[in-house]
Parts: C-alpha cells; structure tokens; sequence
C-alpha cells in the first residue's frame, strides 16, 4: 500500500511540465522591435520557445493572417477620424533648405479620434508621407495614385533599414491587426521641382498642420503651399541671415493664414472681389505688414526688400481637412 508521500512523489516523477513562462525582459526586447501588445509578445514567444528571432517570424505570419480577417471584418465600417500628414524632403532655395523644392502630403483615416491620436497610426501617417515624397515625379503639385502607392515599398522615417518586403498597403493591414479598426489611405499629393536654373528665381514651400498632438508635421487641418521669388538679387539676398528669418516668418504666417481662414483660392476672379481668395484677406500677422491684405503686405514686403511687386508670389497651395469631402480639396 502506498503512503501518501509515496503517491505524490510518483505523481511528481510522472508529470510534464509545459514550455518556460517569457521572462518579462524577453517580452520587453520584443515588444521594443515590434511594437506588439504585451499579449502578443508572450503569445509569440511561447510559440517560439522563448527564442525572439523566431518569434519575430512568428509575429510576421500572424500579422498576415489576423490583419486579413481583421481588414475583412472592418471593410465596411466608416472612416471619417485620422491625420493629414506632411512629408518635405527639400524645403526650396537658401541656406538652411536644399536648392529644390520636394515633399508630399497625405491624408490617412481611421474609425476613432482615440487611433487618430495613437503614435503609432502617427508614425504610419509619416512613413506614408514619406514614402510618397521620396518616390514623387517631378510634377507640381500632382496627385499620387492611392493604387499605387498602395504597392509601394514603405520607407521608414526613422528606421535606416525597414523591412524590405513590407509596403504602404501591407503595413496599412498590419495596422489594422493592432489597433483592430478599418485605416485607409484617402489621398496624396505631392511636389517635386529640380533647382531652377535662372540665378534670379526661387521657390520655397510653405505648410502648417492645425491640431497637432505627436507630430507638428501632422494634424487634422493641413496646407502645403509653393512660393514664387525672383529678384536680381537673389544669391546676395539668401546669404544674410536677417533675409532667411525674415522669409521664414513670412512663411509660417501666410501657412498659418490659409489654414485659419476659408480659404479656397489665391486671387479673386478678375473683377470681383471673393473674400476666401488668400489675397482678398486681412492678414493675420503683427509688424509692419499688419491691416494689409495679403496681396498688398506680400508687395509691400518685396519692395522693401529690394524686389519688384511681383517678386514673391504664392503660386500653388493644396489644402485639407480630415474627413471632408474630396471635391473640397483645393489645389487652385
């Protein structure tokens, strides 16, 4: 007969044991590559036997699968929240810009104000942004395909060496495996000019997002805009500090005014005066140039700087709002 130590100790002999529970530092170095949910971490790693290259695979074949039948689940579901996002690889002519001019603005949606928020949808929006920038033709101000930019290799803003087989689309539905809502990329549109070879003529690009959280590149009302400078004196001009910081001021202001104003064009029609064209409007900036319109104090602005009245001219703006309808977009 058995004693009862004896049955414990038969029953401890004859027990399995399953696989090591994930340290939590495991977890942690996961999660710090992959940016799962803590969940998901443990989950991968014992699948994985706690071995975080394969449980690196193991995530990457999970997200396929789940953010499938995740996408296909939420396909239907209205996006009406998310980020308009600005991407400017060479911001124009001077010293603190590249000589051309080369960016691209996108529009990314999701369900909630709650995912719209997250850093992680912000980081997406960027790469996006990014990506569509980088890979911009030389046009003005051309819309880019959403099918195609869709297939596009995603370029990171931050990681120097991305996934190679991950694109704008694949990376769009692993999204949609984390947050567990329907994201789509809406729209893009991008800018990209060569440096101008006449000495005296420049351009410049000017934005603004209103209703930044993470990112002040990103927000929920944004303008991308082209400026127009010529002026015999070009070089000399671009040279002298007090020119470029007074160019820049000039340029955040007149961003800023046309997200702050109903603004849908940049001259009022000939013989009329139309009160949302840009230079129709009381321009919103302190100094000398205050109580101007914006067509009179970017004349008065030239002229005192040596250049015609002509001399800086907005030429192009594109201007957005999350969630409004696309006929409202203005590209003038």
């Amino acid at each position: 007969m058995w004693s009862r130590c004896g049955a414990l100790s038969s029953l401890r002999n004859y027990s399995t044991s399953g696989p090591e529970k994930p340290s939590l530092k495991l977890v942690a170095e996961l999660r710090k590559l992959t940016e799962v949910p803590i969940m998901k971490a443990r989950e991968a790693l014992s699948a994985s036997n706690n071995d975080i290259q394969t449980a690196l695979e193991w995530l990457k074949t999970d997200l396929v699968t789940s953010g499938a039948k995740k996408a296909a689940k939420v396909q239907d579901r209205h996006t009406g929240e998310g980020l308009v996002s600005v991407a400017m690889l060479s911001a124009g002519n001077g010293p603190r810009a590249g000589n051309g001019v080369r960016a691209a603005m996108i529009e990314l949606n999701c369900e909630t104000d709650f995912v719209g928020r997250n850093e992680l949808f912000g980081k997406l929006a960027a790469d996006i942004a990014h990506t569509a920038a980088f890979m911009s033709e030389p046009a003005d101000f051309q819309p880019y395909p959403i099918d195609i930019l869709n297939d596009t290799p995603l370029l990171s803003t931050v990681n120097p060496n991305p996934d190679p087989t991950a694109t704008v689309a694949t990376a769009i539905r692993d999204m949609i495996s984390k947050v567990g809502e329907k994201i789509a990329l809406r729209r893009a549109v991008t800018v990209f000019h060569e440096q101008t070879q006449n000495p005296d003529n420049g351009r410049r690009l000017i934005s603004y997002l209103h209703g930044s959280v993470n990112n002040p590149k990103q927000g929920r009302v944004g303008v991308l805009g082209l400026l127009q400078l010529s002026t015999p004196q070009f070089r000399k001009q671009f040279a002298t500090p007090e020119f470029c910081d007074a160019l820049e001021r000039l340029e955040r202001s007149l961003a800023r005014q046309i997200v702050g104003f109903e603004t849908r064009s940049i001259r009022s029609p000939k013989g009329s005066k139309d009160e949302t064209a840009l230079y129709e409007q009381p321009f919103m900036i302190s100094g000398d140039l205050s109580g101007k319109l914006v067509g009179e104090a970017l004349a008065f602005w030239a002229a005192a700087r040596g250049m015609s009245n002509t001399g800086l001219e907005v030429t192009r703006f594109a201007k957005w709002t999350v969630g409004e309808p696309l006929d409202s977009e203005s590209v003038p």
